[in-house]
Formats: C-alpha cells, sequence, structure tokens
C-alpha cells in the first residue's frame, strides 16, 4: 500500500492544481485523465481575482499575468452596468481572460515540473475501498490494471466516475434552459464590456487573445428542454442580430455549442478515502465565469489538509473540515448561478424592468455594487469560526505589507505549513516553531482597519486565517496562542 500516495481521476484544472499542491506537501501524485491531448475548446475562460491569489501564493502566477487579458470589470447576470473590480481588497483587481486550454497546459507544466506523474489516455473505472487504502481500477491503452492509493480524489467532471463509484448522491434540478456561445473572428468588434438584453434575448462578448472574441447569449426560445440540434454559424449569426441589432461581421468559428442550466450539489464532498472537487462536487449554469474559479479553489483548501494528514502534522478529522468548508460555497455558488439564471431570462416586459432596477442600483449604490463584485470574485468567501474567535478567523488575508518584505504576505505562505505572524516587538513567539508551523517576525506596514490591533496572527497554507490575537501583555498572548496550537 503507497501510505503517501493519492490519485486523481481528472486532469483538468482542478486536478492538475490540486496535484501541484500536493507535490509541494511532499504527496506522491498520479494523475489519471481520459483524453489524450488537451481539449482546445476552452470551456472556461475566466480567471478570478481570488484565483490570481492562490497562484501567487505559490509563485505561479506570472505566466498567467503575462498571457491573459486583462479585464477590470464584470458582471452580475449580464446587467447593463457592470461591476468595478478596481476598488476590491486585491493586488489583482480585475479579471484575465485566458483559454482554458492554455491555463492546462501551463498548470500541467507545472504539475509535471514538481514530480507528479501524468496518465493520459487513462480512465478511473471503479475502486474497492480498505481500512488504509484504496485500490483503484484503471483502463489505459494496454487494458485494465490496478493501483494503490491512500486517497482518491474525483476531480473528474459533472458525470464522476468516483462520485458515482463511491455513492455520493448528486442531488439538484435538470436542465430547462439552453445558452449558446461562439468564438469567432469579428470583422467589426462592438466597445468592450459590451452586454445588450431585450425582449429578443441576451447577449454578451467577450475578447479573447489573439484578437477573437466569445459571445454568448441567450434567447426566449431557449427556455426548453428540447435539444434543437448543433448550434451553426447561420444560427449564431441569425441570433446575434436579432438582440443586438447587427451580427459585427461575425465569421470563422473556432467552436460553436449550446449549453444548459442543469445544477447539482454533491452531498458530501468526503466519504471516507474518497473526496471531490470542482465539477464533480458541483454543477451550475456558467453565470460569471466562475465555475473552473471555485474548482480551483476547492482544491486549494483540500491539498494542504490532505498533505498535513498524509505527513502526520495533522490528524485525519482534518479532512473531515474540507465538506464543512467548501459544502457551503458550492451551495452559495448554486443560488447566485440560479439567482442570475433567472434575471439572464426575464425577457418579458416585468422581467426587464426588474434587470434595469438592478442595474440602477449597481451604479447608484456602491456598497451594494461592492458586496455582488466580492461575492463574484470569492474574496468574500469565509469559514466557519468559533463564537468567540475573532472577526478576522476564517477570513482570506489580503496581500499584507510587512517592514523589511517587499513582497507581501503571499509570498511568505507555506504549502506545507500554518504561518505565524509574530507582529510582537521582540518576536516573543519565535519558540512556537515546529514542523507544520512557520513563524515570521515583523511589523505591518499600514494595515487595514481590521489588522491594526492584532499582535499575531495564525495563517494557515491556503491563506485563510485560523487564528489572531490582540492581547498587548506577551505571556498572555504567549498562552493564548499556545492552547489554540495544541488543539
Amino acid at each position: 500500500m503507497e501510505e503517501r500516495h493519492v490519485l486523481i481521476a481528472g486532469g483538468g484544472p482542478v486536478g492538475l492544481w490540486l496535484a501541484a499542491e500536493l507535490r509541494l506537501g511532499g504527496v506522491r501524485v498520479t494523475v489519471v485523465e481520459q483524453r489524450t491531448e488537451i481539449d482546445e475548446r476552452s470551456k472556461a475562460l475566466t480567471i478570478h481575482p481570488r484565483t490570481i491569489e492562490v497562484l501567487a501564493a505559490r509563485g505561479a502566477h506570472q505566466p498567467f499575468l503575462a498571457e491573459g487579458l486583462r479585464i477590470p470589470t464584470g458582471h452580475f447576470a449580464s446587467l447593463g452596468e457592470r461591476l468595478d473590480f478596481r476598488g476590491l481588497d486585491t493586488p489583482f483587481p480585475y479579471t484575465l481572460a485566458l483559454p482554458q486550454a492554455r491555463t492546462e497546459e501551463l498548470l500541467e507544466a507545472r504539475a509535471a515540473g514538481l514530480g507528479a506523474t501524468i496518465r493520459r489516455g487513462h480512465r478511473v473505472t471503479g475502486f474497492t475501498e480498505h481500512a488504509g487504502s484504496v485500490r483503484v481500477r484503471v483502463t489505459g491503452p494496454r487494458g485494465e490494471y490496478e493501483t494503490d492509493a491512500a486517497y482518491v480524489v474525483g476531480c473528474d467532471g459533472t458525470r464522476s466516475t468516483v462520485r458515482a463509484a463511491a455513492g455520493i448522491d448528486f442531488p439538484g434540478t435538470p436542465s430547462t434552459v439552453l445558452g449558446w456561445l461562439g468564438d469567432v473572428t469579428l470583422d467589426r468588434p462592438p466597445r468592450p464590456g459590451f452586454s445588450v438584453s431585450g425582449p429578443h434575448g441576451g447577449l454578451m462578448v467577450a475578447p479573447l487573445p489573439g484578437g477573437r472574441f466569445r459571445l454568448v447569449g441567450l434567447s426566449p426560445d431557449g427556455l426548453t428542454t428540447e435539444w434543437p440540434g448543433d448550434l451553426t454559424l447561420e444560427e449564431l449569426r441569425q441570433r446575434t442580430a436579432a438582440i443586438a441589432g447587427e451580427d459585427f461581421g461575425l465569421r470563422d468559428p473556432s467552436w460553436l455549442s449550446r449549453f444548459g442550466n442543469a445544477t447539482r450539489l454533491a452531498a458530501a464532498y468526503r466519504r471516507g478515502r474518497v473526496l471531490l472537487a470542482g465539477d464533480a462536487a458541483h454543477q451550475h449554469f456558467p453565470t460569471g465565469g466562475v465555475g473552473m474559479n471555485v474548482g480551483i479553489q476547492d482544491a486549494h483548501n483540500l491539498a494542504w489538509k490532505l498533505a498535513a494528514t498524509l505527513n502526520g502534522w495533522a490528524t485525519e478529522d482534518l479532512l473531515d473540515t474540507y465538506h464543512t468548508e467548501r459544502h457551503p460555497v458550492g451551495a452559495e455558488l448554486i443560488e447566485h448561478s440560479r439567482a442570475q439564471t433567472a434575471l439572464m431570462t426575464a425577457f418579458t416586459t416585468e422581467g426587464l424592468a426588474l434587470r434595469s432596477l438592478l442595474s440602477e442600483m449597481i451604479a447608484e449604490q456602491p456598497g451594494f455594487a461592492r458586496a455582488l463584485a466580492e461575492r463574484l470574485t470569492a474574496l468574500s468567501v469565509r469559514y466557519p469560526a468559533g463564537p468567540t474567535a475573532h472577526p478576522l478567523v476564517g477570513t482570506r488575508a489580503p496581500d499584507l505589507a510587512l517592514t523589511g518584505n517587499d513582497a507581501g504576505l503571499f509570498a511568505l505562505l507555506r504549502p506545507d505549513a500554518y504561518l505565524l505572524l509574530d507582529l510582537t516587538a521582540d518576536g516573543a513567539l519565535g519558540g512556537l516553531a515546529r514542523p507544520g508551523l512557520a513563524v515570521h517576525p515583523g511589523r505591518l506596514d499600514g494595515p487595514p482597519a481590521a489588522w491594526r490591533e492584532v499582535r499575531a496572527a495564525l495563517i494557515r497554507p491556503d491563506g485563510h486565517v485560523a487564528w489572531a490575537g490582540t492581547e498587548q501583555d506577551t505571556p498572555a498572548l504567549q498562552a493564548t496562542l499556545g492552547a489554540f496550537v495544541a488543539t
């Protein structure tokens, strides 16, 4: 039995980021992916600010920044008034437009470079769980074989074989709406951020690298459970013209597709030695381009917990917090997607009036607009904390500036240990350093208001605050932190 081996089913962005993170934690990883090559059709196009932060916390963000198109706004339900990301508390106040195929190339190179084994053309067909291991059945180019792992993670999409084999329910609702999209060249592209909605439907136009564009739309006749056949270029042209008043000279499609709003959430993200992440755990209408981002953030939450458990500096109970923390995020994702779907399909006079009203509120109510932006970008994600915990506990730590450290907090985060920010004047907490706990003494430089009274903070490997203390008496601070660490 491989005591420190994790098998990941699915080599998309979620599985690849999980693999890279586990390798940083010293865990042996095998990724099994049934596709022999990366799919050039890019379902995901948008990388949100929190996901860029996740990449930056491991020093992996620069290639994405170099190639992605930076877009400082986002949309909620394709409303006419866009959300402005430039005031958000992040060093990356924008989304990156980058085809999923390129995202996968970059993540695969990273995972492989860190030592992950990636087997393309292989597919998990089932497994048998034992007391201390899982025996996984795999089909590959040379036939069936079996391999042992300590844990199996299903990152294998909405039709997850791993989820089904584990007997994890995937309740939800079937598709009742069909949208359409086309990746094309436009001879007469509209203004940046173009979005329009009316009685004939809704349309958004998003830029792609290389001067191409993605057209995404919904039409009143798309409120159906009937499949109308594959989308054609002529149909795309007619629908675009009907909604926008012109077709923008669209031509040369590289991808034409339809997509539905089937919505489901796994009943459990963990069952024994089997875990789920990404689309295997949640399925939803692709509103706001958040699906891949939530999946990568699932993996970021899970990886350090798996590594800590396998490396022995945390008990297996830590893995239970993966479901406790990420399942509510999936539920919120589904709620937001359903709400946006209702607005995006509001083609009646009353529905269009509601859209107009909410769009005006985004323009006139900065607090409302910011709350929507923080939810869309996942900057507002907060994990459960005890009733007596400091208000920062569970929140994502921003890229705090520390004196003498030009790179900021993100550069200090460790994939294999908690980071203790010792903000006492004399570095009094350094003696707490141990495997799984690194200490960094220093002072905050111009901290946000919520951090001004903090004298010590424990930051998890995924960048969320585990504990924060404000005691001015150093022995009392040491005692409080020592008691927390001991638990």
